[in-house]
């Protein structure tokens, strides 16, 4: 005795594509268009950069000064997550990658007020030594040593502290 059963597929329609680019496919010439753009801006990501660290280490001081709280450390992981998504625009991926390993340390606000301080200054003299010393990328040497050695750290403490 063998039971056949049956099955019937059903297609359901790629809403997505539809949305961003109907049945045509993607714009090459719209991208090629946003390249040149933001192309033409690069000449203002040094300065762009500069101003984000300002306000990251900005942010660190208010730290320093009022303490860590609650406020404080949110203000501390907002800048550190705008250069997890500036840093790779600004031409320095390896800042992006930094700044990431800072958000990964403070991200769950249950647990962002013991973050231990000399690991997030660890973090935040990391990124402005890159700047610094025009370190972009993470196959740099320096910016591979402090890559590693922060995300281990962090990996760590998380690792501890969960």
């Amino acid at each position: 005795m063998t039971e056949k059963t049956t099955a019937e597929v059903i297609q359901v329609p790629n809403m997505l594509k539809l949305k961003v680019g109907g049945r045509g496919g993607i714009d090459m010439a719209a991208i090629a268009k946003a390249e040149a753009a933001l192309k033409s801006l690069s000449g203002n990501f040094g300065q762009w950069l500069n101003d984000e660290i300002v306000k990251l280490e900005a942010a660190r001081q208010a730290v320093k000064t009022e303490g860590l709280n609650a406020q404080t450390v949110e203000t501390l992981y907002l800048r550190a997550h705008d250069l997890k998504g500036l840093g790779a625009t600004y031409d320095f991926p390896l800042i992006t990658r930094l700044a990431a390993s800072l958000c990964k340390l403070i991200d769950d606000p249950d647990t962002r007020l013991k973050a231990p301080m000399f690991l997030v200054d660890a973090h935040i003299d990391a990124i402005k030594a890159c700047v610094r010393d025009d370190i972009k990328v993470d196959t740099h040497p320096v910016g591979k040593a402090l890559s590693t050695e922060l995300e281990a750290r962090v990996a760590e403490y998380l690792g501890a502290a969960g």
